[in-house]
């Protein structure tokens, strides 16, 4: 059994019964990262040697008959901007290479209860802005489909490592589309959840950790290790992890799909809408009802740029400092009024109620494209055309993602199927404020329908020799 191509729900189980154990998983893992990463760049900082003293606690643990939690003896590697106690977290910025934090990040201690072993850090672009993978401590990330492409980002590093078997599942975060593009262009579910499901130490909603897995169940699974409510941290929700245990798939007949290719007026590629069309036939096959509709979203662009300014604002003291589209950024949020924050919040309420009424009008989900284009070259930085359609900023030509970040509502990518180059394209799901399990159960169902190719991903295809000869 190739235990890195393994759904993460089979190792757990596995592990459970001991069928396996936690130091022989993580060996297997480490192996894979020691043939695969000096190409795709995605874990940027190792801790084997602790690692592998957890995976031994835990095996002794399970040995009396003790287990930690549902993610028991399971390996996994953070997103370099969250917090890890002991152990270096960059943000992907050169002004802390060297920072070395004494705490966790919430979802991060809420994994460690779970029973995960942490080995290392996954790459992200400096503090996480851009839906590209690089920075200047680590360099860029690679796409397990095409080396020559991009993983999207900002969780490029958590996505390639899922994608080519280094990692079960990974974490993300997600702000304007940084766990559902890089699903999407690496061929995952990608799932940003209903704010306060995973708890956090912010107050501010529009920013969300949410899972990253080959399978919608292996997604429901890592989210079950990191929600929980906890009334010290804002926003957190009472629902109980061992709901997304065991995820069944929603029944096709008879769910009705709000089906749209651009929102009404997004410039979309017409590879994606080839994919996305070709999907659209295997929901209506499958008995799925799909209704060409879309929610109105007017004014959703302005507000997002005014809510992302605003937090950008509160790296102000470095400005100078950062990379020059983030420097636009913040320059952008500390040129804001109080009123233009004011009115962007009042807008956002507005365009919340709208999403949320346009779904309870009898619609189970809104599907959207995820990503406006498909994967493109690693040395791009963002994409300046869409269709002929200028982008006239570095987050522009992801408004498919970032008009729903707006609406407050979770939101998974799911794959959908394959470009004539073999890229993938996915599907954005939206589904009601507070419904994620509703919402990973029809994921699992879309899931199901897609078209699938052999392996985890291109990399894991190819011979060593080919490998070899590649440019990196």
């Amino acid at each position: 059994m190739d235990l890195c191509s393994a759904d993460a729900v089979a190792l757990a189980r596995m592990l459970r019964n001991r069928e396996l154990s936690a130091r022989e998983l993580l060996t297997a893992f480490l192996a894979r990262v020691d043939e695969i990463n000096p190409l795709l760049n995605a874990l940027v900082t190792l801790d084997a040697e602790r690692a592998i003293a957890r995976a031994a606690e835990l095996d002794e643990q399970a040995a009396r008959g003790e287990f930690a939690g549902p993610l028991h003896g399971l390996p996994i590697a953070i997103k370099d901007l969250a917090e890890t106690k002991g152990l270096r977290t960059t943000y992907g910025s050169p002004l802390f290479a060297d920072y070395v934090p004494d705490f966790d990040a919430p979802h991060v201690a809420l994994l460690r209860a779970a029973g995960v072993v942490i080995f290392g850090k996954t790459n992200t672009p400096e503090f996480g802005a851009g839906s590209q993978t690089f920075n200047r401590v680590f360099g860029a990330t690679r796409n397990p489909r095409n080396p020559a492409l991009t993983p999207g980002g900002s969780s490029g590093g958590a996505a390639a490592a899922v994608a080519s078997g280094m990692l079960p599942f990974a974490d993300g975060s997600d702000l304007a589309a940084s766990v559902r593009n890089p699903a999407s262009f690496c061929g995952l579910v990608g799932l940003r959840p209903t704010p306060g499901l995973i708890p956090a130490d912010t107050l501010e909603p529009l920013a969300v950790v949410g899972p990253l897995a080959r399978s919608a169940a292996d997604a429901a699974l890592l989210l079950a290790g990191m929600c929980g409510a906890d009334s010290g941290l804002p926003f957190a929700r009472p629902d109980r992890p061992a709901s997304f245990l065991d995820l069944r798939p929603a029944e096709p007949r008879g769910l009705r799909v709000a089906w749209t290719e651009d929102l009404g007026d997004l410039p979309v590629s017409a590879e994606v809408r080839s994919v996305l069309s070709r999907f659209r036939s295997l929901l209506e096959a499958s008995g799925c009802e799909v209704v060409e509709d879309h929610p109105p979203l007017s004014g959703a662009d302005d507000v997002f740029q005014v809510l992302r300014a605003v937090l950008m604002a509160s790296f102000g003291g470095l400005v100078d400092q950062v990379k020059e589209t983030l420097a636009w950024n913040i320059r952008k949020g500390l040129a804001l009024t109080g009123p233009q924050i004011a009115a962007a919040k009042v807008r956002q309420a507005e365009i919340f109620s709208r999403m949320k009424d346009f779904l309870a009008s009898g619609y189970d989900v809104l599907a959207l494209p995820t990503v406006q284009v498909p994967p493109f070259p690693v040395e791009q930085e963002w994409v300046t055309s869409i269709e002929g359609v200028p982008q006239e900023t570095y987050i522009d030509w992801v408004r498919s993602c970032s008009r729903i970040t707006v609406t407050l509502h979770p939101a998974v990518s799911v794959p959908a199927g394959f470009t004539a180059a073999g890229l993938p394209v996915g599907v954005q799901l939206v589904g009601a404020y507070g419904a994620d399990l509703t919402l990973l159960r029809i994921a699992a169902t879309f899931e199901s329908l897609a078209p699938r190719r052999e392996g985890t991903s291109l990399v894991t295809q190819t011979s060593d020799s080919t490998l070899a000869d590649r440019e990196v």
